[in-house]
């Protein structure tokens, strides 16, 4: 979830290999952090599991994190988004939540925040304010940028959208 107050939030429901969110994620999460960007770790995964996520990245890299067992709905509903926009203090419109599986887009989508989907295991359906993207690797901020401007990128559209 990245976010504009000034400065924006970011959040990841997902862990691979030790790394959050797949190719480029740390890469991103560096660019956030330099940035000065607020983020937010967003995941159904219980407290413990989320410790390793947020130990695999570098220290201070997530502000807050939202887990599991730290809401009362979980995914497709939208309160762990909604709770962690409030932990940082943003509005959730002026968030960017990455996902990576059809709940999550939906629980991000229902939330207010712009919406980037990456997926990992499964395919997630385009949607119209959806963004689909491979991966991470050579995201930068320019391009979240203009995804909160309300911009929708998919690169896995075969017609009709735009790539990067």
């Amino acid at each position: 979830m990245w976010s504009r107050r000034s400065s924006p939030a970011w959040s990841r429901g997902c862990a691979r290999r030790g790394r959050p969110g797949g190719r480029g994620a740390l890469e991103i999460l560096a660019e956030l952090r330099s940035a000065g960007v607020p983020c937010a770790l967003v995941t159904m995964s219980y407290e413990s599991f989320a410790g390793a996520v947020v130990a695999a990245a570098p220290a201070g890299t997530f502000q807050e994190v939202v887990t599991g067992d730290q809401v009362t709905r979980g995914k497709p509903h939208p309160e762990a988004y909604l709770t962690a926009a409030e932990r940082l203090g943003v509005d959730p419109a002026r968030c960017i939540a990455v996902e990576d599986s059809t709940v999550g887009v939906t629980a991000a989508l229902a939330s207010g925040a712009r919406t980037i989907a990456v997926p990992l295991m499964v395919q997630v359906a385009a949607q119209d304010t959806l963004s689909r993207l491979r991966s991470l690797e050579g995201v930068g901020l320019d391009l979240l940028a203009r995804i909160l401007a309300g911009e929708v990128v998919d690169e896995l559209a075969t017609v009709g959208r735009a790539g990067r």
